[in-house]
């Protein structure tokens, strides 16, 4: 019954005008993948209302094939400019984009497209022969389970912060206190809103994110004046080979990485923002001396994050279809394409609709396949992105991410967030504090408080003591005890030599880092009392982080009168002069979009930059400022119906908003 209802799905989706929609969809998710700030939950929200007229399994397969590659191609802009492309791509970064800037463009993506294709076959698989096997597994799964989870995964990449683990504990807990902003569920407490309407959902993801890891790169790229390359990337064109082949070389990799983006794409809750990173911490901490190179351009970083963001799409159809219950926001969309085209998940997609099963799972391979292979064969051609020289590419990536941020509350304050993360980012950046603890974080706080809430309420401390939960436990206790014991161990005296140069007051950063770690002990004191009068469902999470940062600041602060802190990872490639210019004209792009607009600004800004700080010639810097507006403006107002943040010059001049499209 199986296998005839594979085989008759595979002559359903066999229909030309079926692949055409399939290819289609493809297509549309590359592009809505490359875009920072849409993602795979945007596309599929304005899609949805195309598929009215289609029939249901043209619609699934049309809608499967948008999102089966938005991971796909959102690797583009984190290799070359160190933007996600989505939330999902951010692991990508650490490793695709330093390898980008050695010149191994070309081969950071021929592996990240390969492992894609992979990891998203390895997830269609999965799914094809484990929905009957995994249903009892799903159903056991329960809130102290997830608690546990989300907690292993937020230790993995905390682990990763080699040298400054007090560092990386101490971000993390201030991704968590900054997810716990906003409105409180359980109780309605507003908690740090400061009277601002926008901060009651909280902050912004997609600006938060953009914050810390993209505007630090595009600052170092613009302070630099040069290419995010300075290898010629036309000099190796089978780059995209040689990464294809270290997946090859690295196959056991793929396979457990596939196997965690499968395994935790179907445990409803947890979401394509962790999986990556959790896969990426797995895999640091199973390859041999990976902290010698792992964040520093190894391709088998990418390979891990890149083989589990595919593979867990196929995963999160699993709870989708068995139980009704989406395994993610863009699943949550296509259960609203089922039930709108008279499709019931359930037992009945095992039996009687199994055939619908398999059209989905069809399309999932078939999509990747494409997509993957689109991008294999264009992959020379971004590389070659890499060569071109700042002036041109800081103004443009800007403007893209200043409309990205602006996507995820439709707020100018988006953009404030954007700005003032971008200014933490830089400061971690040149300081040495890890930055994936804190974004990981923040995407896991809801998760982690409403878990912690309801394992609480149900089991009391006890939920600790549940036999998955305790083993996790344990396993996150040896993996952070294991790093402070060893440095209880002898160094060489060499090693000792260079801790102790660390904090001599005339070493560079010795200052900016102690005024960073009293502001975070001063954060935290700031907690705890501002949150002592609320309800306890309120006050939980946010004091026990507090409780927790100061705990690991004073564990750190005895660490390093011991002389057992290492030399931090500060980053001073660029001078402080020429960063400073640079945070001058994000500040200016920020303030113009209120003055005068999204659309204007960016036109502005992008000539202005190109001119002045690329020395560019206007003549030049029109042909390219131009069609790139133009194709902002026809995207984002004709296509998407964006609603652009209102400006001075708008409220001042309304006929003047009428006339322009209400872009002011």
């Amino acid at each position: 019954m199986v296998w005839d209802a594979a085989l008759d799905a595979l002559v359903i989706i066999g229909d030309p005008t079926r692949l055409l929609f399939v290819a289609i969809g493809t297509f549309l998710g590359l592009l809505i993948g490359v875009i920072p700030g849409i993602g795979g939950l945007v596309g599929l929200s304005l899609l949805l209302p195309f598929t009215f007229a289609m029939d249901p399994y043209t619609a699934l397969a049309f809608l499967v094939g948008v999102q089966a590659v938005t991971t796909t191609s959102d690797t583009i802009p984190a290799v070359l400019f160190g933007v996600p492309g989505t939330v999902g791509s951010a692991a990508t970064v650490l490793d695709g984009h330093p390898m980008a800037k050695k010149g191994e463009a070309g081969r950071a993506y021929g592996a990240a497209f390969t492992a894609s294709v992979i990891g998203g076959l390895f997830g269609a698989l999965a799914l094809a022969l484990a929905i009957p096997i995994l249903r009892p597994f799903v159903l056991a799964v329960g809130t102290p389970e997830l608690l546990a989870i989300c907690l292993l995964g937020l230790t993995l990449i905390v682990t990763l912060s080699h040298g400054a683990l007090f560092k990386g504990l101490v971000a993390a807990s201030l991704g968590l206190l900054l997810a716990t902003i906003g409105d409180e569920s359980q109780t309605g407490t507003l908690r740090w809103t400061f009277d601002s309407f926008y901060l009651w959902d909280g902050l912004s993801l997609v600006a938060v994110a953009l914050g810390l890891f993209a505007i630090p790169e595009m600052i170092d790229l613009g302070a630099s004046k040069k290419a995010i390359s300075q290898s010629d990337a036309k000099a190796d064109p089978w780059q995209q080979i040689k990464g294809a082949m270290d997946v090859v070389r690295n196959w056991w990799l793929v396979l457990r990485c596939a196997s965690i983006g499968t395994f935790l794409g179907a445990v409803p809750g947890i979401g394509a923002n962790v999986i990556d990173w959790i896969a990426y911490g797995y895999a640091s901490r199973s390859i041999k001396n990976s902290h010698e190179t792992f964040g520093k351009g190894d391709v088998r970083g990418v390979i891990a994050s890149e083989s589990a963001n595919n593979a867990k799409e196929g995963g999160a159809l699993v709870p989708t279809l068995v139980f009704g219950v989406p395994g993610s926001a863009s699943m949550a969309i296509l259960l609203g394409a089922f039930l709108i085209h008279g499709i019931a998940p359930g037992p009945n997609m095992l039996g009687s609709q199994l055939d619908v099963t398999f059209t989905l799972i069809w399309t999932v391979a078939l999509a990747n396949i494409l997509g993957a292979g689109t991008c294999l064969l264009l992959a020379g051609y971004f590389a070659r992105l890499a060569t071109i020289r700042a002036g041109f590419l800081v103004p443009l990536v800007l403007g893209i991410m200043i409309v990205g941020a602006y996507q995820g509350s439709k707020d100018y304050a988006d953009l404030i967030v954007l700005f003032v993360f971008g200014v933490i980012g830089i400061v971690m950046k040149r300081l040495g504090w890890p930055r994936p603890p804190l974004i990981l974080a923040f995407v896991l706080g809801g998760l982690i408080e409403n878990y912690l809430f309801i394992s609480h309420l149900r089991y009391g401390a006890e939920w600790m003591l549940r036999p998955v939960p305790l083993v996790l436990l344990c396993i996150m206790a040896l993996m952070l005890l294991t790093p402070l014991v060893t440095r209880f161990v002898g160094r060489s005296a060499g090693g000792k030599a260079a801790m102790g140069r660390v904090y001599h007051p005339r070493n560079r950063g010795f200052y900016g880092d102690i005024a960073v770690w009293a502001g975070v002990v001063s954060l935290f004191v700031y907690v705890l009392l501002s949150s002592a009068g609320w309800e306890l469902s309120a006050r939980m999470l946010p004091q026990s982080i507090a409780y927790a940062g100061l705990f690991f600041a004073g564990a750190y602060t005895v660490f390093r009168l011991m002389g057992k802190i290492p030399l931090p990872a500060a980053d001073y490639e660029q001078p402080l002069r020429a960063i400073l210019v640079q945070v001058a004209w994000l500040t200016s792009l920020v303030v113009a979009v209120k003055l005068v607009g999204m659309l204007p600004a960016i036109t502005v800004f992008a000539l202005a930059y190109m001119v002045f700080e690329g020395e560019t010639r206007p003549k030049r810097a029109v042909l390219i400022v131009v069609p790139f507006v133009v194709a902002l403006f026809l995207l984002f107002q004709t296509i998407l119906h964006v609603p652009w943040p209102q400006s001075l010059l708008g409220d001042l001049i309304p006929a003047l908003r009428s006339a322009t499209g209400r872009i002011l």
